[in-house]
């Protein structure tokens, strides 16, 4: 009698197992008697691994050899997990945005024409106007305190402006939070900002786009148009080389721009 029959002379069922630890599919060797105890171990031909026969032939590790390895915690892709995670994180900011959003679509911000003007309240009280600075190269930077990116920036807009003033560079910062001046000057403090911060508005953010992301940066020539903009977090030699561009702009003499105006 052949190795692989039974006492009743019947052959053995073509079936197959997966191992609970490497998870390759075997077939099943040996078929114990049903009306026998079952004993010992069964051996997986892969890993090595053993196991109790009366779970491998009683039905516990079953598998179809047609269906694929099914997908397990540990041989998951940490770079796809983050994608999914970035992406859901996306999802919920700009649908908590867009729900704080009502009325029509802000229009859309290009490159090379005027950048919206505005009036908003510096930390210290005062007023600032966006126009006031016409003449210098302008990094008007749209931030907020819980924006991780934003803290990384701005340790660069520091050097910056240390670095550019002299040439003609103001940086501003607008804070988007919900937070109060009061902790927006903290942040501020605590972090060493040495360019204006101001307090932002709905209203302002809208008329540069909506600025659905944070950071975002505009970067206005000394004629008071925007040269380029950067949304999220970009590298620091990327900054500057949009700080040049706007630092390479003219300022427009406001009495020769009004002379080439034609005559009715």
């Amino acid at each position: 009698m052949s190795g692989l029959e039974e006492s009743d002379g019947m052959p053995p069922e073509k079936s197959h197992w997966r191992c609970p630890s490497c998870w390759a599919i075997q077939e099943k060797a040996v078929r114990p008697h049903p009306e026998a105890a079952s004993v010992g171990t069964v051996t997986c031909n892969a890993c090595g691994a053993a196991f109790p026969e009366s779970d491998v032939h009683g039905g516990k590790y079953d598998a179809d050899p047609a269906v694929p390895e099914p997908a397990r915690a540990g041989k998951r892709n940490p770079l796809a997990l983050l994608v999914v995670a970035v992406v859901a994180a996306a999802m919920l900011y700009f649908g908590f945005h867009m729900a704080r959003r009502s009325g029509p679509m802000p229009p859309a911000i290009t490159k090379s024409g005027p950048a919206p003007d505005f009036t908003l309240q510096t930390l210290d009280g005062e007023s600032m106007r966006l126009s006031d600075l016409r003449g210098k190269a302008v990094l008007l930077n749209f931030w907020a305190t819980w924006c991780s990116p934003c803290k990384i920036e701005m340790p660069w807009f520091i050097e910056l402006q240390k670095q550019y003033g002299s040439q003609g560079l103001q940086i501003v910062g607008v804070a988007m939070d919900d937070s109060g001046k009061e902790d927006i000057a903290k942040f501020a403090k605590d972090m060493g900002v040495n360019y204006p911060v101001l307090l932002g508005k709905e209203a302002v953010g809208q008329a540069y786009g909506g600025v659905f992301a944070l950071p975002e940066s505009f970067f206005i020539g000394r004629d008071g148009k925007i040269v380029d903009k950067i949304i999220g977090l970009k590298g620091k030699a990327e900054i500057e080389d949009s700080i040049k561009k706007a630092l390479d702009t003219q300022a427009v003499n406001s009495q020769a721009a009004a002379s080439q105006q034609p005559q009715n």
